[in-house]
């Protein structure tokens, strides 16, 4: 098991041994989600090298990193949309600014790493205010490389804009909302519309999201709209954590399109079935290039629902500079 000590913390590297004890931390940390359990991250190890990182201070465990290595940069994480260090409500300031610098002792001395990118978790995210990590990385010369813009709504207070196109009672009879149906034929809705209109492919097989909401039934929601015919219109799956419903993929047939199918169903979700539930609504990034291109069509649509701009942020540490 590689090690690293340093005065009263220590670093181990994460082991299959340790699951036990990752998941009951990522459960009761500030800044945690369901994407950093294990059996979240371990669905695609066979595309990562992973070496997630457990920091103590004697058996305490005080943080955890989820990690892989790829060439020569260490990575929190490829695989998730946000990441970096996982936090105790313990931890203080002068903490985290010792726990970065053993990680940056650990892997100059066990790795082959040069630099190390760094996604932090949004704060919507966290469930105490918890950015020790972005003071951290400014006392280390990290370079922001990366801001992606995502748009969320505050469930209780929500703000109210017109001009969304509202369904008549007598359109709303006929259809119908439909919780967990059925995943592979909304996947073909999915598919066929990210390939037309975005030349892609869903960043999950419809294998990899079965068995993630097999895994996580109660974080991993589809909802659909459906006609008297038992058509899908159009649906949305979201990732649900703590306070935060994100939406992780829509989709509408050219049906669901003319009659405004998310609309009513965004409605539907916001305004009746999370509302006071959780704190946010996170309709998801609406950049490429890493925010250097917006997408002002899209972005549009999801400020008309109410969302207002949350930034998804990447670091760069180069670990050939000395340490602060």
């Amino acid at each position: 098991m590689m090690e690293q000590q340093q005065g009263t913390y220590r670093i181990e590297r994460y082991s299959p041994g340790k699951e036990a004890e990752w998941n009951s931390f990522v459960d009761s940390c500030r800044n945690g989600t369901f994407l950093h359990q294990r059996g979240y991250m371990d669905y695609h190890a066979h595309r990562f090298a992973d070496h997630s990182l457990m920091f103590y201070r004697g058996e305490e465990l005080v943080a955890i990193l989820p990690a892989h290595i790829k060439d020569e940069t260490f990575c929190s994480h490829n695989g998730l949309t946000y990441g970096g260090l996982l936090l105790t409500n313990s931890a203080t300031t002068d903490a985290v600014l010792s726990l970065f610098n053993i990680l940056q002792n650990y892997l100059l001395e066990n790795t082959s790493a040069t630099s190390i990118i760094y996604k932090p978790t949004p704060h919507i995210y966290h469930t105490y205010p918890c950015e020790e990590d972005l003071y951290a990385l400014f006392r280390n010369g990290a370079v922001l490389t990366e801001r992606k813009v995502s748009s969320a709504i505050q469930l209780e207070n929500p703000i109210l804009i017109g001009g969304r196109r509202k369904l008549t009672a007598k359109a709303k009879s006929s259809l119908h909302i439909i919780e967990d149906g059925d995943f592979a034929a909304f996947w073909s809705i999915l598919g066929e519309r990210l390939q037309d209109k975005y030349n892609a492919l869903p960043v999950h097989s419809i294998e990899e999201i079965t068995l993630l909401k097999n895994r996580f039934p109660e974080n991993i929601k589809l909802y659909y709209v459906a006609n008297d015919k038992s058509n899908i219109l159009g649906g949305v799956v979201l990732f649900i954590t703590k306070n935060v419903v994100h939406m992780q993929y829509s989709a509408t047939t050219a049906e669901g399109r003319r009659i405004s199918a998310l609309d009513y169903l965004y409605e539907e979700l916001i305004y009746n079935r999370f509302v006071c539930k959780k704190e946010y609504f996170d309709f998801g990034t609406s950049v490429e290039e890493g925010g250097r291109y917006l997408n002002s069509g899209l972005i549009a649509y999801k400020e008309r629902m109410g969302g207002r701009a949350v930034v998804y942020d990447t670091y760069a540490i180069d670990l050939k500079k000395p340490l602060i």
